[in-house]
Parts: structure tokens; sequence; C-alpha cells
């Protein structure tokens, strides 16, 4: 069994310790750094550009965080590498530049956001973290990602990120499989990241019963606070100075 203290031992910085007040952007290279200089995992998503370089982003559009209206895997890092975050100086870090900063300081917990084929961006990201040497896990909402890490790199802790996604459009047979975990079988994730708004579930409490980690998304308020302290074995959240954390 894999060793997955490090994703159990401090509360998970959703995207870094951005902070929109004082025009700290998520998932930026600030947020990160500040992250870092406090001691926190830092929990980051990556995507797939159409260059092949892999670029630290959550949206699958850029105008929430740029103004542009464009879909992300359809450009290039020459197009974007310029664009501000939030309308601040901070731009769209490469993963290899937060890897650079991170420098194995805190644990990187790594959201796989793709509608590629499965190995496509994981594949990227392996050959990026090859020689990295800090702690790292990899997670996605994608069973057909945690699978991928399943049959070619099981020595690297996966996750199975799941809500009950109520909001999505989505396949109702699709959504049954997703929000209770029926892949799980075939995944074998090393742990689930669920939906704090949608906890409690019976199939997260049977599989943290079975001894393993299961994380939730994302604590933003003192009340999903003292929910996760029931329910999960760790955090991934925001405001952690309103917080106390």
């Amino acid at each position: 069994m894999k060793n997955l203290d490090f994703l159990k031992n401090r509360p998970i910085a959703h995207r870094g310790l951005f902070d929109k007040e004082n025009k700290i952007p998520e998932n930026s290279m600030i947020a990160f750094r500040k992250a870092k200089e406090e001691g926190y995992p830092i929990e980051l998503d990556v995507h797939l550009l159409e260059d092949g370089k892999v670029v630290v982003f959550h949206d699958d559009d850029l105008f929430r965080m740029t103004g542009v209206k464009k879909k992300i895997k359809d450009c290039t890092y020459n197009e974007i590498r310029d664009l501000n975050l939030s309308e601040t100086e901070y731009k769209i870090p490469l993963f290899e530049e937060v890897l650079e900063l991170i420098d194995g300081k805190v644990p990187i917990l790594i959201e796989i956001k793709t509608d590629r084929k499965a190995g496509e961006t994981e594949s990227k990201l392996v050959k990026i973290l090859e020689n990295y040497k800090g702690d790292f896990a990899v997670q996605s909402f994608s069973p057909l990602s945690v699978k991928w890490f399943k049959d070619n790199f099981s020595e690297i802790p996966r996750g199975q990120l799941a809500s009950k996604f109520k909001n999505d459009k989505m396949f109702f047979l699709k959504k049954i499989f997703m929000k209770n975990l029926y892949l799980n079988f075939i995944t074998k994730p090393d742990f689930v990241s669920y939906s704090i708004g949608d906890l409690p579930k019976k199939q997260v409490e049977k599989f943290r019963n079975k001894g393993n980690l299961v994380l939730c998304w994302t604590v933003r308020n003192k009340s999903d606070l003292e929910k996760s302290k029931k329910y999960c074995d760790n955090l991934i959240g925001e405001n952690f100075k309103n917080l106390e954390i």
C-alpha cells in the first residue's frame, strides 16, 4: 500500500493560497509561492495545450480568468503566455515553472483537466514529473484518466474526483456510475476526492471504512470545515485565515 501521509498532514490549498481581495489570482505563481512559504500542500489544475505544452489553469475556457473567449486546449503557449490573470500582472504558468518554484518543499495534488483521449495529457505530465523530487499525487474526474495511471504508472498515487453532479449535463447512466463510484473496481483509486456539499455519501463512507483515504473539496466556510472533520481525512480548501486553519 502506498504511503499517502503527505495528503493527510495539513489542509491542501485549493489552487494555491489565492486571495482575490489582495489581487493574488488562483493557480498563479504568487499563490503557489505563498502556499509554499506557509507550508501548505498545493492543489492545482493542468491542461494540455495544442502545442504539447502543459499549463496550470482551471477552466476549459479562458474567459473568466483572462477575458479571452477561447478554449484553452485549442491554444498554443505563445498565444496565452502574455495574458493577465484576473486583471493582475500574473500570467498562466507552465507546469514546469510551478515545479521549479515548489521544488519539493510542499506536496502537490495535480488535477488533470482533459476531454482528450486518455494518455495524451497524462503521458506529457509524467514526462515532466520524471525527475521531480517532491511528493505528488494525481486526480481526475475522468475514470479513464485514473485507469491510465493504474495501467501505466501504478506507483503514482491516483485519486478519483467525484460529486453528485447535480448541475452537470451528463447522460443519466454515466452520472449514476460517476457519483456512486461504481467504476472504482476497475480504476482502483488510492483515494477519493468528493464534494463537501454532497457528503455524507454511502459509497464514500464505505470506501473510507475499508481504510482508504477520503479528501473533500472545496471547504470555504466553518460549517464545511466541521463537516469535513466528520466525513474526510483531509480537506482541499480556501480562505484558511478566515477558517483559522
